[in-house]
């Protein structure tokens, strides 16, 4: 069941007022633990296509990916699901500030516990579902005393006992036939990634992100339609930094919110 709102604190008190993807969206976020950045970016680039129905970000923190989402298009609405009280009241201030409030819900719920998605009718109810999960398991990890940025990088709280593949067939249970899923994880998580699709998803993709030239890929971002029995395909990768250290055109135009990516 969601939880009455407070409004967050002013920026000055512990957190930032920030302007991303190229000025696109005005997000407040905490100035410690986790923020927005390149992963987010990323993200809002491979659901590009997402222009009309229902998009469900899950674990949406501050609600910077579902909201970039809605922005594109009149013709779709947003659903933020976040755990965290105080991030998702920073996620319902930024759907007002970016004027987006008539079409998101922030719904302050454990994306994991079947019975509230039910209760916030989020069963097969999205044509795209978008996620970010934590990246570590809590018992594998050293976890960060900053609980915020803790809850953003372990499955930790409510989630403590939970797997990655859990998070996926959660994610896919808010997913309508037919839907899009997309997901950045770490490439080294591909065995937990293909064990929670299972047969769930069809015509998957999986695209390797380089951070330089000549680098081993540390993210991946993974696509995939519900029902489909299209075949598994590599997507061609994507550099991030050039030889001279900046960023190639094409992850610019990314993080200026310009490219999306085209799964095919």
């Amino acid at each position: 069941m969601p939880e009455p709102w407070r409004r967050p604190e002013d920026p000055a008190d512990g957190l930032t007022e920030d302007r991303w993807l190229g000025g696109r969206l005005v997000l407040l976020q905490p100035k410690r633990g986790h923020r927005v950045g390149t992963d987010a970016a990323l993200l809002v680039a491979a659901a590009g296509d997402a222009r009309q129905g229902r998009i469900v970000d899950v674990g949406a923190g501050v609600g910077a990916v579902g909201l970039a989402l809605a922005q594109r298009s009149s013709l779709a609405s947003v659903d933020l699901v976040e755990i965290d009280p105080e991030i998702a009241a920073l996620a319902k201030g930024n759907a007002e500030r970016n004027g987006l409030e008539a079409r998101t819900r922030v719904l302050r719920l454990d994306a994991l516990n079947s019975g509230a998605r039910r209760e916030a009718e989020l069963t097969e109810s999205a044509s795209c579902v978008v996620t970010n999960p934590p990246f570590f398991d809590a018992h594998a990890v050293r976890v960060s005393p900053d609980e915020g940025k803790a809850r953003a990088h372990v499955l930790a709280g409510a989630e403590a006992d939970a797997t990655l593949a859990d998070w996926i067939q959660a994610s896919l249970a808010m997913l309508a036939p037919g839907g899009r899923f997309v997901m950045i994880h770490r490439p080294d998580a591909l065995g937990a990634i293909l064990a929670g699709i299972g047969s769930r998803l069809g015509a998957l993709a999986l695209l390797p992100v380089h951070p330089t030239i000549g680098a081993s890929a540390h993210r991946l971002l993974v696509s995939g339609v519900k029902g489909s029995k299209a075949p598994l395909r590599l997507a061609p990768c994507l550099v991030l930094h050039g030889a001279d250290g900046r960023l190639t055109p094409e992850a610019d135009a990314i993080h200026r919110g310009e490219r999306v990516i085209d799964w095919g």
